[in-house]
Formats: C-alpha cells, sequence, structure tokens
C-alpha cells in the first residue's frame, strides 16, 4: 500500500501523472473500422468489435488546480494512438480490455476556459473484440455503469503560476490551491501542464481522481510532501531563506528523495 498522499499509485511511473476521463458508447463506421484494423493482425468486422469514445483530458483548471496547456493536448493526441486500456491502472495482461485506434481534438469556440481560451477537448476512440468473457463489461458501458476513466501520461512542463518554475526541473515552494499574495492582491497557485512527453493508458477507475490537491509533487518522478507548517513557511524561495541557489536544489532534492523513502518504507510495511 502507497502513502494515500502520493498521486502517482501503486503502479505508475516515474513523472507521471493521472487525470480524470469520461466514456460513452459510439457506433462503429467503415472509416473508424479501417482505423482499427491498423492496430489488428487479422482484419476485423464491424460484428467481432464494439467500440466507445473518451474524454482523456482538457486545457480547463481540474479540481486538482492543473490545467494542460494546447500544446501538451496536441502532443498526447499523437502519443496516445495505439495505447491500451486497463481497470485500475493495474498493469498486467489479464486487465488490457481495450486499445485507443485515433485521437481528436475537440473544440467548442463558444465555451471559454477560465483562462479565456476554446475549450477543447481530447478524444481517444476505443476497441474492445467482443468475447464471452467481456460482454458484461460491455453492457454496463453502454448502459452507463462503467463511464468513468484515468488517464496516465508525463508532460515536460509544469509551470508555477505563483513563480514561474517549471516543476518538472526544479520543484518550487507553492502548492496548487493554496493562496499567495503577489503585487497586485491574492492568488490561488494553479499549474500549467505544458509538452506532453509520454502517454502510458487509459483505464477504467471507480474513483477517476483524489480530490485532494497540494499534498504532493512528483513531476520528476520524485514525490516531495507539503511542508506540515506551510501556512508558517516564506511564501517564494526567496522570503526568509538565505541559501544560495546550490543549497536550495540540494534541499529540495533531499526533500524529494526523503519523500520517496517513506513511501517506499510505507509500501514494504503495508504488504
Amino acid at each position: 500500500m502507497v502513502d494515500k498522499n502520493d498521486r502517482r499509485g501503486s503502479t505508475g511511473s516515474p513523472g507521471m501523472i493521472q487525470k480524470a476521463a469520461s466514456l460513452d458508447a459510439q457506433e462503429i463506421t467503415e472509416a473508424e473500422l479501417k482505423a482499427i484494423n491498423k492496430h489488428t493482425l487479422e482484419p476485423l468486422a464491424a460484428e467481432d468489435v464494439f467500440t466507445f469514445k473518451a474524454v482523456l483530458c482538457d486545457n480547463e483548471l481540474d479540481r486538482t488546480h492543473e490545467k494542460f496547456t494546447l500544446k501538451a493536448l496536441q502532443d498526447l493526441q499523437k502519443l496516445f494512438v495505439g495505447k491500451t486500456v486497463i481497470k485500475d491502472h493495474e498493469r498486467c495482461a489479464d486487465n488490457q480490455v481495450a486499445r485507443i485506434y485515433s485521437t481528436e481534438l475537440v473544440a467548442d469556440p463558444k465555451a471559454l476556459t477560465k483562462a479565456g481560451e476554446a475549450y477543447t477537448q481530447l478524444v481517444a476512440h476505443c476497441y474492445m473484440v467482443k468475447t464471452a468473457s467481456n460482454a458484461d463489461l460491455i453492457a454496463e458501458i453502454k448502459a452507463g455503469i462503467k463511464k468513468e476513466g484515468s488517464v496516465g501520461c508525463a508532460v515536460s512542463h509544469v509551470y508555477c503560476s505563483i513563480c514561474g518554475t517549471d516543476n518538472a526541473k526544479n520543484y518550487c515552494r507553492h502548492w496548487p490551491g493554496k493562496s499567495y499574495e503577489k503585487e497586485g492582491g491574492t492568488q490561488v497557485c494553479t499549474f500549467s501542464l505544458d509538452g506532453g512527453r509520454d502517454a502510458y493508458e487509459f483505464s477504467l477507475v471507480a474513483v477517476p481522481a483524489q480530490k485532494a490537491a497540494g499534498v504532493s509533487k512528483s513531476y520528476t518522478g520524485e514525490t516531495v510532501y507539503e511542508p506540515e507548517d506551510a501556512a508558517g513557511s516564506p511564501e517564494t524561495p526567496e522570503e526568509g531563506n538565505t541559501q544560495t541557489d546550490s543549497e536550495k536544489a540540494a534541499t529540495l532534492a533531499l526533500r524529494a528523495r526523503l519523500a520517496a523513502s517513506r513511501v517506499k518504507l510505507n509500501t514494504q510495511n503495508h504488504k
């Protein structure tokens, strides 16, 4: 059992982030069947497959106070083609239930995000081979019972709205969802996820994403926890801190290693 505050999950890859997704059944077309057969060893007929689509992510601020940039969505659009669909982020062959055969970006110019951008979704089209063993799963998707999902991916940059630090390279002291004083007034910290680096999988899950925000950062592959005395700590690395840049980097690296060790220890103790 991994620490409840570790946002990587028990099977996450280093630097992997997980986001909520949703899915709906769809009708198969000749064009879609042609796209599906690019991923098969033998051609499948329309009656052999069940298809559905899933909204993997978008460019709106989510409940963890993070948002994908349009560039990240464009990168992930290419990276998710051909990726597997599994259950509960458990990476084993028996949990593979479907595959993504195509993706598209769907923009609604009439709907704007909180940042004033055209609301854009990354939509994946998935297929399953109809078998006796997955008949119940297909029925549950059609009925809207299995409707939630989660995606696992990695991004190149994670920019803090307060200080501009790229948290994919070096952690800053700000936490998404927390309020900080800046010139012009109080601002809520948000993180922009920019540049898709890798796409791992789309998973069918019961609870798509954790509600808690700002408890850990694992964009680099190491997890850093929010200090327990965060309310009384300096709001930026500069305030009340006389460390040199190299000392700050060493402190952050040590904190990350200690946090990662704590996760490993908790895992061993709960096996």
